[in-house]
């Protein structure tokens, strides 16, 4: 569950009496005018809304792209992310309880000891994308104006306090294995993370950063990204489309930069796109 499923956008009346907390950010809901879907895997292309956007994440002012109808006249009619009884899980106020007070916690060092690194991309704000339970465990992209991770916090009854400050933990999502290393907050707590991008000097707005995490959270369960082949094909396509979001967001021309030679082999490059490529060390600790 994300943060943003509490704010004034979120809301419906076509099922479950309004009730955002009984639909979970895979569910597909259909207008019951027209009997037009919205996919959160696809999006919505008239709006401009990326694949990866949660019905609950839509704009306020989104409308039935077919009909014009009120986004608040949606039905239900299939919901991916729900458990076996037909419900999210119990645990889920606690992930958004977790995910506020990491956001809390990031946006006080963002004005704080962060407020004048030459590396800190002031276009960005500090948000969370796409937080939601995975095998127990509480899974989403954190975006800042230095860095967008992968983040992974502890489900109910789980105790990470004992982990190791660096150790690091390989998980196996249905894209592929991906390293996290454990860290430790104040007012978090203990989290594990697997770094997206670092700097965040590529990202010209904060809405193409939000556009590629969402685009990230829905890669990291597609299996159709695990592959085993050539990874400059990949990574050439990834790069087109990081570019491509960052662009419709600016009108100013822009100059490639020298990392964007999707050919290349560094190290670097190919680590940034990990996330994409299903790729981790066979050293790590497996889970």
């Amino acid at each position: 569950m994300t943060t943003s499923q509490s704010t004034a956008r979120s809301g419906f009346e076509g099922s479950y009496l309004g009730s955002d907390s009984r639909i979970s950010p895979r569910a597909i809901l259909e207008c019951k005018i027209c009997w037009t879907p919205y996919d959160p895997a696809v999006g919505d292309e008239t709006r401009q809304i990326e694949p990866g956007t949660a019905f609950l994440d839509l704009p306020g002012d989104w409308t039935c792209p077919n009909c014009g109808g009120a986004r608040e006249q949606f039905m239900v009619l299939e919901d991916p992310g729900l458990g076996e009884e037909g419900v999210l899980p119990a645990s889920a106020p606690e992930c958004a309880d977790l995910v506020a007070r990491l956001v809390a916690e990031f946006r006080d060092i963002n004005i704080g000891k962060m407020r004048d690194v030459p590396f800190r991309n002031k276009a960005l704000s500090v948000e969370a994308v796409g937080f939601q339970p995975w095998e127990g465990h509480y899974v989403g992209i954190l975006i800042a104006p230095w860095f967008m991770n992968l983040l992974l916090l502890p489900g109910p009854g789980e105790d990470w306090s004992a982990d190791r400050t660096g150790a690091k933990t390989l998980f196996q999502f249905p894209s592929g294995p991906y390293s996290f290393t454990h860290m430790s907050m104040r007012l978090t707590g203990p989290f594990k993370g697997c770094s997206l991008f670092s700097p965040m000097g590529d990202f010209e707005s904060h809405e193409a950063a939000v556009a590629v995490a969402r685009a990230a959270m829905t890669a990291l369960f597609d299996p159709d990204n695990r592959e085993d082949t050539d990874r400059r094909e990949t990574i050439r396509a990834q790069r087109e489309a990081e570019i491509a979001a960052t662009d419709a967001t600016s009108t100013k021309p822009r100059t490639p930069k020298a990392e964007e030679n999707v050919n290349s082999e560094d190290p670097k490059v190919l680590d940034r796109r990990a996330l994409f490529t299903g790729r981790a060390k066979e050293s790590d600790t497996e889970q």
